[in-house]
C-alpha cells in the first residue's frame, strides 16, 4: 500500500502526460492536417469539391477533432489532482476553464461535421443552388475554425493558471511552469485575431517550448513525489488549522 501510495502521483502525472500528447495529436490531425488537405481558401466549390471527393478523410478528422475534448477533460481532472495541494482554488478555476474550453471544441466539432451534411442533402436543401450550398460549408468551415481558436483562448488561460501553480509548486522545474505561462499568452492574442494576425506565427510558436517541455517532464519524469507529498501535507495542515481557527471564532 505504501508503495502504490508513493506512485500515484507520479503516475498521476504520467497519465496526464499520455491525455496532454493524444488531446494534442488528435487536435492537430482533425483541425490542422485534415481541414489544410481539403479546404482551399477563398474557393467555396474546390473545398465542397474536395470534402465529397474524400469523404472518409473528412469523417476521419471530424472523429479525430471530436476525440480531443475527452482527452482534455481527463487531462484537466488529473491536473486538478496534482496541484490540489499548490492551490486549491486556482486549481480549481483552472479545471472550470478547461471544461469551457473542451465545451467550445464540441461545437466546433458540430460546425466541423455541418459542411458535409449541407453539400449531401441536396434534396432536402433543393430551395438552395449548389453554388449556394458551396459558399454556406465554406462558412461552416471557417465558423469551425473560430470556435476553435475561442477555445483555445480559454486554453491559453488554463495555461496561465498551470503555469503559476507550476511556479509556486515544489515538485516540477520552475522554467516550465515560466514557459508554459509564455504559451498561455501566445494563444490569449487569438482574443483579438488582428493582433494575432500581426504576431503569427511568433505568437503561436511561444507554445512549443512550454508545451513540449512540460509534456516529456511528464511523460518521461513524472513528479518528484517527496516533495508532492511534502506540499500535501503543508497543504493538508494548514487547512486543519483554518478549521480549527474557525470552531475556536464559533
Amino acid at each position: 500500500m505504501e508503495r502504490i501510495t508513493e506512485m500515484s502521483p507520479r503516475f498521476q502525472a504520467r497519465m496526464a502526460g499520455v491525455s496532454y500528447l493524444l488531446g494534442s495529436l488528435t487536435s492537430v490531425f482533425g483541425q490542422m492536417v485534415v481541414l489544410g488537405m481539403l479546404v482551399v481558401s477563398g474557393s467555396a466549390t474546390a473545398t465542397a469539391a474536395n470534402i465529397l471527393s474524400h469523404e472518409s478523410l473528412f469523417r476521419l478528422g471530424f472523429v479525430s477533432s471530436l476525440m480531443t475534448v475527452p482527452f482534455h477533460i481527463v487531462w484537466a481532472v488529473l491536473f486538478r489532482g496534482l496541484f490540489k495541494p499548490v492551490n486549491r482554488n486556482v486549481s480549481l478555476l483552472a479545471g472550470f476553464v478547461m471544461l469551457v474550453a473542451c465545451a467550445m471544441w464540441a461545437l466546433s466539432s458540430v460546425f466541423y461535421l455541418a459542411p458535409l451534411l449541407v453539400l449531401q442533402g441536396k434534396s432536402s436543401l433543393s430551395a438552395f443552388a449548389p453554388e449556394q450550398l458551396q459558399a454556406l460549408a465554406l462558412m461552416l468551415v471557417k465558423l469551425n475554425a473560430q470556435a476553435y481558436d475561442i477555445g483555445l483562448v480559454f486554453f491559453g488561460f488554463w495555461c496561465v493558471l498551470i503555469g503559476y501553480l507550476i511556479f509556486r509548486s515544489t515538485f516540477l522545474p520552475r522554467i516550465i511552469g515560466v514557459l508554459e505561462v509564455l504559451a498561455g499568452l501566445g494563444y490569449l492574442t487569438l482574443l483579438w485575431r488582428p493582433l494575432a494576425h500581426y504576431l503569427y506565427p511568433y505568437n503561436l510558436a511561444l507554445a512549443g517550448p512550454g508545451e513540449i517541455s512540460l509534456l516529456l517532464w511528464l511523460l518521461v519524469v513524472g513528479v518528484n513525489v517527496e516533495r508532492w507529498k511534502e506540499q500535501a501535507s503543508a497543504a493538508g495542515d494548514l487547512g486543519s488549522r483554518g478549521a480549527m481557527e474557525g470552531r475556536e471564532g464559533d
